[in-house]
């Protein structure tokens, strides 16, 4: 019974994404296909929960060369308590001032896309990542709960929450608790937010690949070695055209910024 409830709600979900959200994502896509094909890189960014859309969108069967995910163990969690578990994470995003020094580390250019997940939309780790990409001058999508921040004060020093700080931002249309199924206790349960935002990062990477072939543009893509006709070695040279990509710029001097 509390199966098919969950099945209605995250149901409702997704076709409130689709109804609602459909005009956003076709905007963001178009913001990332443009990006692509001028050579640019869409880069991606979550903590906590939200690094699970980011681990799926590249590298995946059907995503393809130019989504960079952005990784920081400190931001993903390896067990439930101790080393590597749950409270530290909890703490070390809400903490300002972290994750600029994990994005030094990497070369994000004006005329990139970062999009950047979190389903509450008020820690600091996802809003400081989005103004330091719009500091570069790079296009922000921010995937949020827009109820959730309808409601939750902003906790960061600039007043914003990651829906303020985005360019395009889309709506995960999913409540502020996350939690979806009410079993007759006070806290309802089965969460809502991750199927949520890869749904969406599934349709981004569906758009922005439709837009680019539009443009007669074929990134190297990730395909099933189920698929018939896939070369044995496929994806390992979508891994080199991944490599080429990263090391294609030039390297930065000392002193440059």
């Amino acid at each position: 019974m509390s199966a098919h409830a969950y099945y209605q709600s995250i149901s409702a979900v997704l076709k409130s994404i689709q109804e609602r959200e459909l005009p956003r994502i076709e905007q963001a896509g178009e913001a990332i296909a443009a990006a692509l094909a001028a050579g640019k890189r869409a880069y991606l960014f979550g903590s906590g929960h939200s690094v699970i859309p980011v681990m799926d969108v590249f590298p995946r069967y059907g995503s393809f060369v130019g989504f960079v995910p952005l990784y920081d163990p400190r931001l993903m969690w390896h067990n439930v308590v101790g080393p590597g578990g749950a409270r530290e994470l909890l703490w070390l995003e809400r903490r300002e001032g972290y994750i600029e020094n994990f994005l030094q580390s990497f070369g994000l250019e004006p005329g990139d896309c970062l999009i950047a997940f979190s389903h509450g939309g008020t820690n600091a780790a996802a809003i400081e990542a989005a103004l330091y990409a719009k500091a570069r001058r790079m296009t922000v999508i921010s995937v949020s709960s827009h109820a959730n921040a309808a409601i939750a004060p902003a906790s960061h020093s600039s007043g914003k929450r990651l829906s303020d700080a985005a360019d395009i931002a889309i709506d995960n249309c999913v409540p502020p608790e996350d939690a979806l199924v009410d079993v007759g206790r006070p806290e309802r349960v089965a969460a809502g937010s991750t199927m949520a935002a890869v749904f969406i990062a599934m349709s981004l990477v569906a758009e922005t690949g439709a837009r680019l072939a539009a443009r007669g543009i074929h990134p190297p893509t990730f395909v099933s070695p189920n698929v018939a006709g896939v070369g044995q070695d496929h994806n390992l040279r979508v891994f080199d055209a991944y490599s080429d990509m990263l090391f294609a710029r030039p390297p930065r001097h000392y002193g440059q910024r």
